[in-house]
């Protein structure tokens, strides 16, 4: 075994021993002399060969220093404290350390055995190092992955209610639609069901009239209507309905009244006044014969006279006029005939 190369003598040795101590009374063995010592190059420079430091159990190995380092200064610590206070020293047991020598050594010795891999740390192999970091890691991951998640479901959630209520709010938009369009739809049925009704009420009534009103000659053409302007006619327009036929076609009681006039009247000719109940009054005028008297009861159908050409006319002709309440001025005779069911 190879041995370390000895240092070379100081250059200076006390002759005395110096009274302060580490705070002893006395001086002691171990406290000197001591040899000053200025390391060199030449004297720190290791020697070359593998060299082993022999294990001391109990002691400080040269290698030790730091260790020896902090032992002394805690001897030193408490022989200040024992000199200040005056108490007597306590003494400071260390218990037995291996050498960092032994711990140290240029000799690399194998792994004993059962060890798969060198120790990071007391007690603890990189492998354990390597699974707690990669047990971390994955705990790590698996945490910001589940907050991902969560996150993702918040959002698929608010999205699902979302497209829920938007949903909700377009069947509701449909609903209120169809609603409005049934309600149209009936409003229309009904409508269309009353004006069905009305009509069928009102045909209904104008056939009853039918039965007790009637035309006041048959075989006929309208020449000239009510309003119709010209020159013809004293007022400067017509003031009834002229139905052109043949001489001697019959002429009969529109509705059941009483004659009321039945001779010569200038203009008008020979001219028959039927007055309903109501007060409304009928005129045939230009007639070529007269068959009733005044006074007399006619029913709906009977004959009153004949059509001619007498007083102002251009051709034969019955002129027919309709007084309301016996007005003087006439209302239009064909709107009053087919207000009672009849159909020119």
């Amino acid at each position: 075994m190879a041995s370390n190369r000895p240092a070379p003598e100081a250059p200076f040795v006390p002759d005395r021993h110096d009274t302060e101590t580490f705070g002893y009374d006395g001086y002691r063995t171990e406290e000197g002399p001591w040899e000053e010592w200025n390391p060199t190059a030449e004297s720190i420079r290791p020697v070359r060969g593998r060299h082993r430091v022999a294990k001391q159990r109990g002691g400080l190995a040269r290698s030790s220093t730091v260790l020896g380092v902090g032992v002394i200064a805690a001897v030193g610590a408490g022989g200040m404290a024992s000199a200040q206070t005056g108490k007597p020293p306590v003494s400071i047991s260390m218990p037995d350390l291996p050498s960092v020598g032994s711990l140290i050594s240029d000799d690399e010795e194998p792994a004993p055995e059962g060890s798969a891999t060198p120790l990071s740390s007391i007690g603890v192999s990189s492998t354990d190092t390597e699974q707690g970091t990669t047990d971390a890691g994955e705990a790590l991951r698996a945490r910001i992955m589940a907050q991902a998640e969560q996150q993702q479901d918040q959002v698929d959630t608010k999205a699902a209610a979302e497209a829920a209520a938007a949903a909700e709010k377009q069947a509701a938009e449909a609903a209120a639609k169809a609603e409005k369009e049934a309600e149209a739809k009936a409003a229309a049925a009904k409508q269309k069901a009353e004006e069905e009704a009305r009509k069928k009420a009102e045909a209904e009534r104008l056939a009853a009239l039918a039965k007790q009103y009637a035309l006041p000659t048959s075989s006929y053409t309208i020449t000239s209507v009510f309003g119709q302007a010209g020159s013809m006619w004293s007022s400067g327009h017509h003031t009834g309905l002229d139905f052109a036929a043949p001489t001697g076609t019959l002429i009969k009681a529109v509705h059941t009244g009483t004659i009321t006039e039945a001779g010569w009247a200038g203009s008008y000719g020979y001219r028959t006044i039927l007055t309903l109940e109501d007060g409304t009054e009928l005129w045939y005028c230009h007639q070529s014969s007269i068959n009733v008297s005044v006074g007399q009861k006619v029913n709906t159908g009977d004959v009153i006279g004949r059509v001619g050409a007498t007083g102002n006319v251009t051709g034969p002709h019955l002129h027919f006029e309709v007084h309301v309440g016996g007005a003087d001025s006439g209302v239009d005779p064909m709107a009053w005939l087919r207000d009672k069911g009849l159909n020119l």
